[in-house]
């Protein structure tokens, strides 16, 4: 059945505000100006904070790491390596600048203890230990001066330096992404110059946009002195607020455009494009950030303040949208059009050209193009079937980095303690506190299991605290911390390796450190992920439902979505697990799939996906309350849509594409991830699957039981 409610006049809510906006584009564009820079300058007074540390209570990493801090917290405390290297002679051969520089590490503030040289077979590599009583974060990436300082005697003997291990918390710079945002600017200015022909309309969502993202990216930096979000928080906020601002102006100036066309004045204009096209920015919105904030339901507020740290920018960004938008719509007027590259092209198409005639095309055979848009999605997430969640290690890295440099100087090395298992060791603590038995035959069992352990290189004996209350050894697998052998080890030692060694001991063993930690961390995630998808699925489709007052519409779309991230899931496996073309992207290896990316890919897709739907649906739905005809509203609603939706996926798949570049492999997942996104929901499913599928469902779509329709609130903007 057709709704019942129509939409209020363009007098009211938005409409309100947009006209408002307009009459007094002066003072709004002032505002906004005058809070970008406070919150600029709010950032740099502010001093953010961001770290990727991660807190697991109650996992076994985070058991273990609890007892040796209790027990042996020298064991415990941070540390990383200092790695030493030469290709002519051995490191022993400058046993003088060594020793110097030994003294030197010893002598920087926070280090408490330097370990004794470990020195490779050939004698051509050696590293050290360092010690640390500050969580390595907090040293910040200034401290990397002091490392070079320290180790400068060595540098002057002609030895190579690199830090490696956890050091990789100081030494790595925060990522500069500006040459990216500078592509992704530059490359929507030239799509914008394209879709709409003119440089004024061309520029006003490019300038509002950035407007937009630059308070929330200051909001965000603020928020961060007192919330720490993780490094890639900041380029993921800018990454996604820009990509919206710059499609919710583009929506609203087309709109404003073709009211133009249709004769209201530049004012009357503005309103109207704040109520309609408005409205359905405020519901796009709203869906991103529920989608973003459902992230908390994991638990794990790691990734949850990713969420908020993009919901902030989306946020700040849809505000400048229903109100800058329209100031700048309302300054710019009449002269929207002036400086042509090309004649403009109004908002909507008649049937029989371009979109129009798609429309009629699709109708005519909707089961054929219904078919052919999943084996096409279908296509694409069938590599997702072989997707390994995992952590990428140091060896993926920028060739050349010192952090690179220490991992394959170690990793190519001979001897106990080398090899690639070396980048990351694993420590295994014992709770012998409530032991039934010896502490030496304990210890007896425990090192003839990890003996005949596949998988273990090499471990050290075992070593009691001065309590005695834990024994400790940290032992070395024989693969890399990325690979899935040393996945499977871990899982072996603490599932049956160990559990069977310590049987009927009394004794329990935890295994902790960052290769521990990360597969608990991947574990936790792995088991939380169809928590977060069924918390946006459930609050996206009772939003929409109550938008749309039907049934129909919101179970296609949640269909629809779960159809768009499955696809850019087997993308990202063909791409960063199989290695299709990642050298593209500057990789050298393949790498797994970062654990937490998954999850986030999936709320970031959803509610950008969502936005698409939204703005094709509120036109159709504009249709319908007008005609009450399924086939033409559909229609007129992809006539009017095609090429706007089109233009501005193009536009936000150059910004996050542009991302690509950054040095962060994270970023590059993320990126690459919601680019692939993007151009599938824009093309395969909102021009393909959605309207051959609302053709052929017909008035269907628009059912809702009346009981329903009566108890559901009335969403009125």
């Amino acid at each position: 059945m057709a709704p019942s409610v129509p939409h209020p006049p363009a007098g009211r809510g938005l409409g309100r505000l947009g006209g408002f906006c307009a009459r007094h584009p002066a003072a709004v564009i002032a505002v906004w100006l005058l809070v970008l820079g406070a919150a600029l300058a709010g950032r740099h007074l502010a001093a953010p904070t961001f770290s990727d540390q991660v807190s697991l209570p109650g996992t076994a990493s985070h058991t273990g790491a609890g007892l040796l801090a209790t027990s042996m917290p020298e064991a415990g405390r941070p540390s990383g390596k200092v790695v030493l290297h030469t290709g002519s002679g051995t490191v022993a051969d400058h046993r003088s600048a060594v020793d110097r520089t030994l003294a030197g590490l010893r002598g920087m503030p926070h280090a408490t203890a330097v370990s004794a040289l470990v020195t490779s077979a050939d004698g051509h590599t050696a590293y050290t230990t360092v010690s640390f009583d500050e969580p390595l974060k907090n040293l910040g990436h200034d401290y990397t001066g002091l490392l070079d300082r320290a180790t400068g005697p060595a540098r002057a003997a002609g030895l190579g330096v690199a830090y490696g291990g956890d050091l990789d918390q100081v030494v790595r710079a925060p990522a500069d992404d500006t040459l990216s945002e500078g592509v992704g600017v530059a490359t929507a200015l030239v799509i914008l110059l394209l879709a709409f022909g003119s440089v004024l309309a061309a520029l006003l969502p490019l300038v509002t946009a950035l407007i937009g993202v630059g308070v929330g990216l200051g909001i965000v930096g603020i928020v961060a002195a007192t919330v720490s979000f993780a490094t890639s928080a900041t380029t993921l906020a800018g990454m996604i607020g820009l990509g919206v601002g710059i499609d919710y102006a583009l929506f609203l100036t087309t709109r404003f455009r073709q009211d133009l066309v249709d004769g209201h004045d530049p004012a009357d204009a503005a309103a109207r494009t704040a109520h309609t096209s408005g409205r359905a920015v405020l519901v796009a919105a709203v869906t991103v950030a529920v989608a973003m904030l459902s992230l908390y339901a994991c638990g794990l507020s790691f990734i949850g303040k990713i969420g908020l740290a993009a919901t902030l920018a989306v946020a700040v960004t849809a505000a400048a949208a229903l109100t800058l938008v329209p100031a700048a719509l309302g300054l710019v007027g009449r002269r929207i059009d002036r400086f042509r590259v090309r004649r403009p092209v109004a908002e909507g198409t008649a049937a029989g050209h371009g979109p129009g005639r798609y429309a009629d095309l699709v109708a005519r055979r909707p089961r054929t193009f219904l078919a052919a848009g999943v084996a096409v999605l279908c296509g694409c997430a069938l590599p997702l079937l072989s997707m390994r969640l995992g952590h990428v290690d140091a060896g993926a890295d920028r060739p050349g980095s010192s952090t690179r440099t220490a991992y394959d100087w170690i990793a190519r090395a001979d001897g106990p303690g080398f090899g690639p298992g070396a980048n990351g060791p694993i420590v295994t603590v014992v709770d012998v506190s409530d032991a039934k038995t010896s502490v030496d035959r304990i210890t007896d069992d425990v090192t003839r299991a990890l003996r005949t352990t596949h998988g273990v290189t090499a471990f050290t004996p075992l070593k009691a605290s001065a309590d005695g209350r834990i024994l400790v050894t940290t032992l070395t697998p024989a693969t890399g911390p990325q690979d899935a052998a040393t996945g499977d080890l871990v899982a072996t030692l603490s599932g049956r390796t160990l559990p069977q060694a310590l049987a009927g001991t009394g004794a329990q063993a935890y295994l902790t450190g960052t290769v521990a930690g990360q597969a608990d961390f991947r574990d936790t995630v792995g088991r939380r992920l169809p928590l977060v998808i069924g918390v946006v699925l459930v609050l996206a489709f009772l939003l929409l439902m109550t938008v749309f007052r039907s049934l129909v519409i919101p179970l296609k779309a949640v269909v629809l979505n779960l159809c768009t991230t499955a696809a850019s899931y087997g993308v990202l496996v063909a791409v960063f697990q199989w290695g299709w073309g990642d050298w593209l992207l500057g990789l050298s290896e393949p790498v797994p799939i970062e654990s937490y990316v998954p999850m986030m890919m999936f709320a970031i897709v959803f509610g950008l996906s969502m936005d698409y739907e939204i703005f094709l649906l509120s036109r159709i739905a504009e249709a319908w309350h007008r005609t009450a005809d399924n086939r033409l509203a559909v229609g007129e609603g992809l006539s009017a849509t095609a090429r706007v939706i089109s233009a501005a996926a193009f536009i936000m798949t150059a910004v996050f594409l542009s991302f690509t570049a950054s040095p962060t492999v994270v970023v590059k997942m993320l990126a690459l991830g919601l680019a692939i996104s993007v151009v599938v929901d824009a093309t395969v499913v909102r021009l393909v699957l959605v309207p051959s599928a609302m053709f052929l469902l017909g008035r269907a779509n628009w059912w809702i039981p009346r009981r329903l329709d009566r108890v559901l609130p009335r969403l009125h903007a």
